[in-house]
This record gives C-alpha cells, sequence and structure tokens, in this order.
C-alpha cells in the first residue's frame, strides 16, 4: 500500500483574512467550495471585503469556502 504524504497545510480552512492574504503573498495554491462541491481552484490574485478572485473569477466570501490545495 502506498502512503500519500501531505503537507501540514493539506486542505486547511483559511478561515481568517490573514490566512488569505497570506496565501495571496505566497502564491500558494487554493480550493474554493460551496456546500461541500468543488467550484474552482488556483491562486489569490485578488481579496476584497466582499470576494476573492481566482483565475479571472469572483468568489463570494460568505457563500464559498477556501481551503489550501496543498
Amino acid at each position: 500500500m502506498k502512503h500519500i504524504k501531505y503537507s501540514k497545510r493539506h486542505m486547511e480552512l483559511l478561515s481568517s483574512d490573514i490566512h488569505l492574504y497570506t496565501a495571496k503573498m505566497d502564491k500558494t495554491p487554493i480550493v474554493i467550495f460551496i456546500d461541500q462541491e468543488l467550484v474552482g481552484s488556483g491562486v489569490i490574485e485578488g481579496i476584497t471585503e466582499t470576494t476573492v478572485k481566482v483565475k479571472d473569477e469572483h468568489y463570494m466570501r460568505g457563500v464559498c469556502e477556501f481551503r489550501y490545495a496543498g
């Protein structure tokens, strides 16, 4: 059986502004979910009070869950 190694941040929730801004600054890949459905992934391009921009798409912060991809 092959074991897969994940980083400590694998799928960790980005639950605060500091998490989002750190991921943006570090260009860390993220995944975006709505109701446990994967709706997007990539690197954060922009952050506003209400949205997070990834790959030219704006995701509503109040609706989406943002997690580290790896």
